[in-house]
């Protein structure tokens, strides 16, 4: 049994969740803006023909070509929508994009390909139960990326974690223990704590966990499933800066 620990508290079990009525809407938020598709720039975004840019957002930055979203989108009119629209630092629009006459948005489409990855940012509950939902459907079947049985990487392979620094990774393992030291807690995969790879997660933090019902203690001797940027800190970390990036998917 796998469970999501999403945002607002949303557990998913096998990644499919019963969604209240209020987040059944998923990720069709407010329009926030439409337009022809003029060129894809990269495997998550596109420019419009009014030169506008826009990034697929919840979803993370991942080294895959622009094949699949062009065969999506590719001078296509699109519809934007989304929470607000103020341009992220590079410029680009994040939205939920629907190509014209879909209800289903582009980055769950690219997710039940398998060639994206959901990035848990998104904080609406309805919205990440959707794409993880999308991402879980391409995993079981192994498509796209997930046909590479080492697209998930082993906790205990700490050489093939650090290869991957400054990427978007997902990392699973058993959780032999949890530790605090200043205002930082550790869930430690390894005995070796300063070489082995640890989740690190922020005293301020704990408010939001503790919201989603999660105690960290209560992760020890469980498998859970992280995903996030890969750092060196003596060994490998992962921060956690959102709680649905977490996936509990083994018991004690």
């Amino acid at each position: 049994m796998t469970h999501l620990l999403g945002p607002a508290g949303l557990v998913c079990c096998g990644l499919v969740a019963a969604i209240d009525p209020a987040a059944a809407a998923g990720c069709n938020f407010e329009l926030q803006g439409e337009g022809r598709v003029s060129a894809v720039i990269d495997n998550r975004s596109f420019r419009l023909e009014d030169g506008r840019e826009v990034r697929l957002a919840g979803l993370a930055p991942v080294p895959a070509g622009t094949t699949a979203l062009a065969a999506l989108i590719a001078d296509r009119d699109v519809k934007l929508r989304g929470q607000d629209d103020a341009p992220d630092r590079w410029g680009r629009q994040p939205a939920f994009v629907f190509a014209d006459g879909s209800d289903r948005s582009i980055q769950a489409e690219l997710l039940a390909q398998g060639q994206a990855l959901a990035s848990a940012e998104v904080a609406d509950q309805g919205c990440a139960a959707e794409l993880a939902s999308a991402e879980a459907s391409a995993r079981q079947a192994k498509l796209g990326t997930w046909a590479d049985s080492d697209a998930i990487k082993n906790a205990e392979r700490t050489g093939d974690i650090l290869a991957r620094i400054g990427q978007f990774t997902v990392v699973e393992g058993k959780v032999l223990s949890v530790r605090q030291a200043g205002a930082t807690y550790y869930a430690n995969f390894g005995r070796r704590w300063t070489q082995d790879f640890a989740v690190t997660i922020s005293r301020r933090m704990m408010a939001s966990l503790e919201a989603a019902g999660i105690s960290l203690k209560s992760l020890e001797n469980r498998r859970i499933r992280i995903r996030g940027f890969v750092e060196q800190r003596g060994g490998p970390r992962i921060e956690l800066v959102r709680v649905g990036q977490i996936e509990v998917i083994g018991g004690h």
